[in-house]
């Protein structure tokens, strides 16, 4: 067992970090998350001040959960009104890790139109049936299959992991990248609606799968997801022009692009957060609308 001492003056939840939503592989048990990571089986809880792990060594978990990032400065350049400031305190310590591109992609192409439980299951199947095991410290696990694997199945065999419709995009997805092992190097060095813009030439990516991409396994922190739960909050607490209108693909991207502007380079961040309270009643935090229309109107 490995044990990092945290910083007093930079703050981690491990629980929030790994149970909000952006990384499917995390699973609770006895105390202790359960998790692979690209090629590593891990086993960490949170002590105080302290990370507790097996699995993999101090660096990855560092490099992995993001802890030479200063949240407090990062916090502060988005905590611009009362909406956020309050998923701030409520969520203090939630941390954007660092995902493989690869198995990212993949599961966010998964993620269109359902939920979290049923993302997990499919990425776990792919995995136990065509990942390379993994002895690690709670027993066999399996690594997410690379692209070849996976180029090598049918669309058959795909939809034998639950993947249903988006059995076809998987694949495409598979074949290119394992024609093109450098596809994520080059997304990396473009600028950002220019990396947008490649990851929905994939089959089945659309603008927020490639936001979430964008922001969780590239480090594009400018990136802000849009759903139906963000949809509701941001018309609710600062575009209640939009509202009733829909979580249209024209809608969403005027919350983006307010979201971008206001809440600047760290709109991820502000995302993730405000995701975090997504079953919270923003309007009892505050009445809305609190900006006045010249301040949305600067912010789009």
């Amino acid at each position: 067992m490995t044990a990092i001492l945290l910083r007093p003056d930079q703050p981690l939840d491990l629980d929030r970090t790994l149970s909000c939503g952006q990384a499917f592989r995390w699973e609770e048990a006895d105390g202790w998350w359960n998790g692979v990571v690209g090629e590593e089986a891990i086993r960490i809880r949170q002590d105080g001040n302290r990370l507790l792990f097996s699995g993999a060594d101090a660096q990855f978990i560092h490099d992995y959960l993001r802890l030479d990032q200063d949240l407090p400065s990062i916090l502060a350049s988005i905590d611009r009104d009362p909406v956020i400031g309050a998923a701030i305190r409520e969520c203090m310590g939630l941390r954007l890790v660092r995902q493989p591109p690869w198995e990212c992609l993949v599961s966010y192409i998964c993620a269109t139109n359902t939920n979290i439980p049923a993302v997990k299951r499919r990425i776990a199947l792919m995995a136990e049936r065509y990942g390379r095991p993994i002895e690690g410290p709670f027993g066999r696990a399996y690594a997410f299959p690379e692209p070849d694997a996976l180029a090598e199945l049918s669309c058959t065999d795909l939809r034998e992991c639950k993947v249903g419709y988006r059995a076809d995009a998987v694949r495409e997805a598979a074949l290119y990248a394992a024609e093109n092992p450098d596809w994520a190097e080059r997304i990396a060095a473009l600028p950002f609606e220019e990396a947008r813009e490649a990851l929905m030439h994939f089959r089945g990516v659309g603008p927020k799968a490639a936001d979430c991409v964008l922001l969780f396994a590239f480090g594009f922190f400018e990136a802000f997801p849009v759903d139906v739960w963000i949809y509701r909050i941001m018309t609710e607490a600062y575009l209640p022009d939009l509202a009733g209108k829909g979580c249209t693909r024209a809608v969403c991207e005027r919350i983006r692009k307010f979201a971008r502007g206001y809440f600047g380079d760290y709109a991820g961040y502000a995302q993730e957060y405000l995701y975090c309270v997504r079953d919270r009643e923003m309007q009892k935090i505050v009445k809305p609308p609190f900006l006045d229309p010249a301040t949305r109107q600067n912010s789009q």
